[in-house]
C-alpha cells in the first residue's frame, strides 16, 4: 500500500519530483485537465445561475481509472497541480472526479521543482481555494457563452466555420486597426545632414547637423553656405550617466525578449520554458510578478561575487506595476544560479541562458558611463544657430552590461549605437572630408510581431500570463492573422554631397517596407472585426475586455460572486445576439462594388467567396445561362481598399506563361492557392511565386522540382499486394 500519493499535471514533472521523495511516496500525473464543459448547448444551465455541467474527457478515462486505484490505496493524497487559477481548478476537478475524502486530501503548491521547494510544500499543505476555482470557472463559462452564441451568427451572416472569442476578437481587432493606420499613412520626407571630418593618425569624426531640412532646396542652400567654410570644436561637454538593469522576466517579457533575441514564436517560448520548469531548472513560467524570493536574491549575489567580484553586486527588489500580479509568485529565474547549463537540447539551453542572464543582471550594479558631446561650429555663410554635433559614450564601469543588454523593438529600425569619440580639444580646427544631406522618409506605424502584440495586450490589461500564447496561436489557426515575412519595394531617394567645395546631386534607390515575421490581417479578419465592432461593441471594446479581466481578479480575491458577474455580462450580451440574428446577410460589409468594366460594361464586385476573398465580373443570368467570372485577390490586397484597376488586372488569370516540352504552361489560382497547369497536371507555386508575374523559366523549375520529388517518393512496392507501398 502507498502511504502518500502526489498528483501533478505532467509526467515529466512527476518524474523529477519522484526523484526527490523517498519510498513512502508515489507521484502520478493527471496529464492536465481531466474534465471540461461538454460540446453542445447542455454545458451551461443559464436558467439556474449558469450552473456548469462537466464531463470526463474521453482521452482521460484510463488516467482516471489508474488514479482512482492509486488514491484508494493511499493514506494521504496531495494535489500538486500548478499554483495558478488553472492549477487550482485542476485540483478541484480531480477531487470531485476521484471522490476524494476531505480528511485525507491536501493541496500543495510550489513555484519551482527543487527538493527544498517540494519538502516545504509538503510541510505546509492547505485546502483547495474556491475563490481561485471560481475565477477560472467564470472565465471558462463566459468564454464558452461568447463563443457558443457568436460563432453561429458569424456562420450565418459571413462564412461557415468562423469563430469568435472574447480575447481573440480583441487581438484580431488590434491587428486590423494597425493595418488600417499603416494603409492610411502618408510618408513625408526630410533631409538629414551628416559631416565627416578627417583627424590626425587616420582617425575620423562623424557629426550630425542640429537641424533637419524639409525640402531639397533648403538642404541645397545649406550646403551652398558651407562652401569654403571652416570648422572647429566650439564646446566639449562630458557628463556622467548610468544604466540600470531590467527586472527579471515575467511571462510576457520573456516572450518578447525570446522573440527579439532568439527568434522564437510565443508558443515555442512557452513550450521550451515548460520543459525547463518540469525538469526543475527554472521557476514557474506563468507569472506577472517581477519579485524574487530572499533565497533567490542571496543565491544570485553569491554567484555574482564569485564570478565577477563584490563590486558587481547590487541587490534589488523590483515591484510589479500590475494590480492583478500575485506577489507571492516569483519572476522567472533559474532554480540554481550556479548552474550555467539547463539542458542538453540546444533551444532549451538558449532560453535557459537568456533567463539566467536576465535574472543575474537584475541583481548587478548599474553600469557607469561617461557621455561626451562635441559641438562643431561652422565659420561660413550659414545662419548662426547651425552647428554639427558628435556624440559618444565611454563605459567607465560595466556593471550588469558584463552579462546582459535588453533588446528593444526599435532596434529593427536601425538605431545607431553611440561610439567612443577620439581625443578632442576646444578650439581644435577640423578638416572637412564631406557633408552629406540624405533624404529620409517618415515610417508608418510598425506591424505587430507576436511578442509586440502580447506586450500591447498586457499594457491594455487584456489577458493574463496563461492566455497570451493560446490567444496568439488561435488567431493564426483560425485564419484571421497570418505571420509572414514580405519583401520590400524599391524607392528612390535624393542625396546631396559637398566634397572639395563642389555640390553633387544624385538619385539612389533603397528597399523599403520589408517585413520579417510580422502579423498581417486577412480579409476575413477585417470583415469579422467590423461586424463585431458594429453589433457587439462590448466584445471587441478594449476597456470593456480589460474590465472583465479585473472582475475575474476580484472573484479570485473573494470580492465578487462569479455567477452574478456572468449574469451582468449575459444580460447585455444575449439581447444583442437575438437582435443581430434579424440582420440581412446583404447588410454585412463583406462585399463592395468597385465599378464597371470598360470593355464589357459589366459590374465588378469584391467580396468574400467560399474559399477566400474574390473579385467578380458580371452576374449570373438564367436566361442566357451566362455565368460571372471570378478571380482571387493577391496577397496583401483587401476587399475594402482594392481599386477597379487592380481588380481588372486579376481577371488576366489564367494566363499562358510559356511552353515546355511543346505543351503550354498556364498559371492560375485555385482553391488551394496558385499553381501551374501543364499536360493536365497541377504544380503548386506555393508562397514563392506570384501567378501574375511567374516567368517561363521559374515555371519549368517548379515542374522539374515536383517531378524529382515524385520520383524519389517511391521506395518500394510489393507484387503480391500493390496497395502496400513504402513512400518517402
Amino acid at each position: 500500500m502507498t502511504k502518500n500519493l502526489v498528483i501533478v499535471e505532467s509526467p515529466a514533472k512527476a518524474k523529477t519530483i519522484e526523484g526527490y521523495l523517498g519510498k513512502d511516496f508515489k507521484v502520478a500525473s493527471s496529464y492536465g485537465h481531466v474534465r471540461d464543459l461538454p460540446k453542445g448547448d447542455k454545458a451551461i444551465d443559464i436558467e439556474h445561475n449558469f450552473k456548469p455541467t462537466y464531463e470526463i474527457s474521453k482521452d482521460k478515462a484510463e488516467v482516471i481509472r489508474e488514479l482512482k486505484k492509486l488514491s484508494k490505496e493511499a493514506e494521504n493524497i496531495y494535489l500538486a497541480s500548478d499554483d495558478d487559477r488553472e492549477g487550482e481548478a485542476i485540483s478541484w476537478h480531480l477531487k470531485e472526479t476521484l471522490k476524494l475524502k476531505d480528511e485525507k486530501t491536501k493541496r500543495i503548491v510550489f513555484h519551482e521543482i527543487t527538493k527544498n521547494a517540494i519538502l516545504n510544500a509538503l510541510s505546509t499543505p492547505r485546502t483547495i481555494d474556491f475563490d481561485l476555482v471560481n475565477a477560472q470557472q467564470a472565465r471558462r463559462i463566459l468564454d464558452r457563452l461568447v463563443g457558443f452564441e457568436l460563432s453561429p451568427i458569424l456562420w450565418k451572416k459571413i462564412k461557415t466555420g468562423l469563430s469568435a472569442g472574447r480575447v481573440q476578437s480583441v487581438a484580431v481587432r488590434l491587428v486590423v486597426d494597425q493595418e488600417r493606420s499603416i494603409d492610411k499613412f502618408q510618408a513625408s520626407s526630410s533631409y538629414k545632414v551628416n559631416a565627416l571630418f578627417d583627424l590626425e593618425r587616420n582617425r575620423q569624426l562623424l557629426a550630425e547637423l542640429n537641424k533637419r531640412f524639409s525640402t531639397e532646396q533648403e538642404a541645397q542652400d545649406f550646403l551652398q553656405s558651407c562652401v569654403n567654410a571652416n570648422y572647429s570644436i566650439s564646446n566639449l561637454e562630458t557628463k556622467p550617466a548610468k544604466k540600470s538593469p531590467a527586472p527579471p522576466f515575467t511571462t510576457s517579457t520573456l516572450q518578447q525578449e525570446a522573440g527579439r533575441k532568439l527568434g522564437f514564436s510565443v508558443s515555442q517560448t512557452m513550450a521550451l520554458a515548460q520543459r525547463l520548469y518540469e525538469a526543475g531548472k527554472i521557476s514557474y513560467m506563468r507569472t506577472d510578478s517581477v519579485n524574487l524570493s530572499d533565497e533567490a536574491l542571496k543565491s544570485a549575489s553569491r554567484e555574482i561575487t564569485s564570478e565577477y567580484g563584490n563590486e558587481f553586486v547590487e541587490t534589488r527588489k523590483f515591484k510589479t506595476k500590475s494590480d492583478s500580479a500575485q506577489e507571492a509568485h516569483e519572476a522567472i529565474r533559474p532554480t540554481d544560479f550556479s548552474a550555467r547549463t539547463g539542458s542538453a537540447d540546444r533551444q532549451e539551453q538558449r532560453l535557459y541562458e537568456l533567463i539566467w542572464k536576465r535574472a543575474i543582471a537584475s541583481q548587478m550594479a548599474d553600469a557607469k558611463l561617461e557621455k561626451t558631446t562635441a559641438v562643431i561650429a561652422i565659420e561660413g555663410q550659414t545662419p548662426i544657430d547651425y552647428t554639427f554635433q558628435a556624440k559618444g559614450e565611454v563605459v567607465k564601469f560595466e556593471g550588469f552590461l558584463k552579462v546582459y543588454i535588453e533588446s528593444t523593438d526599435e532596434e529593427e529600425n536601425g538605431t545607431e549605437n553611440q561610439k567612443m569619440l577620439p581625443p578632442l580639444q576646444v578650439g581644435q580646427k577640423l578638416d572637412l572630408n564631406h557633408i552629406k544631406a540624405r533624404q529620409l522618409f517618415s515610417r508608418p506605424p510598425a506591424r505587430f510581431t507576436e511578442a509586440s502584440l502580447v506586450k500591447k495586450l498586457e499594457e491594455m490589461g487584456i489577458g493574463r500570463p496563461s492566455t497570451y500564447a493560446p490567444t496568439i496561436s488561435t488567431i493564426q489557426k483560425r485564419g484571421y492573422i497570418l505571420k509572414e515575412s514580405r519583401e520590400g519595394i524599391e524607392r528612390q531617394y535624393l542625396e546631396l554631397i559637398l566634397e572639395n567645395n563642389q555640390i553633387t546631386n544624385s538619385k539612389k534607390t533603397e528597399i523599403t517596407g520589408a517585413e520579417k515575421n510580422k502579423l498581417f490581417p486577412t480579409n476575413i479578419a477585417m470583415v469579422v472585426s467590423d461586424f463585431l465592432v458594429d453589433h457587439f461593441p462590448n466584445v471587441t471594446d478594449y476597456s470593456f475586455t480589460a474590465r472583465v479581466e479585473k472582475e475575474f481578479d476580484e472573484i479570485a480575491r473573494g470580492q465578487k460572486e462569479w455567477s452574478q458577474m456572468i449574469s451582468d455580462f449575459y444580460g447585455n450580451f444575449h439581447p444583442r445576439v437575438e437582435k443581430t440574428e434579424q440582420i440581412e446577410r446583404s447588410e454585412v460589409g463583406s462585399s463592395r462594388e468597385l465599378g464597371t468594366d470598360p470593355k464589357t460594361g459589366k459590374k465588378v464586385i469584391a467580396r468574400l467567396g467560399r474559399f477566400g476573398p474574390i473579385v467578380q465580373l458580371g452576374e449570373a443570368n438564367e436566361e442566357s445561362e451566362e455565368k460571372p467570372q471570378y478571380a482571387s485577390l493577391r496577397k496583401g490586397q483587401f476587399i475594402e481598399s482594392i481599386t477597379l484597376e487592380d481588380a481588372l488586372e486579376l481577371f488576366k488569370l489564367p494566363r499562358e506563361v510559356g511552353s515546355y516540352e511543346e505543351k503550354p504552361m498556364v498559371a492560375a489560382i485555385g482553391r488551394f492557392g496558385p499553381y501551374i497547369r501543364h499536360e493536365g497536371k497541377f504544380y503548386s507555386l506555393g508562397k514563392d511565386y506570384d501567378p501574375h508575374t511567374v516567368t517561363s523559366e521559374e515555371a519549368i523549375q517548379v515542374i522539374e522540382a515536383k517531378r524529382k520529388a515524385d520520383a524519389e517518393k517511391f521506395i518500394k512496392s510489393f507484387e503480391e499486394n500493390p496497395d502496400v507501398q513504402i513512400l518517402n
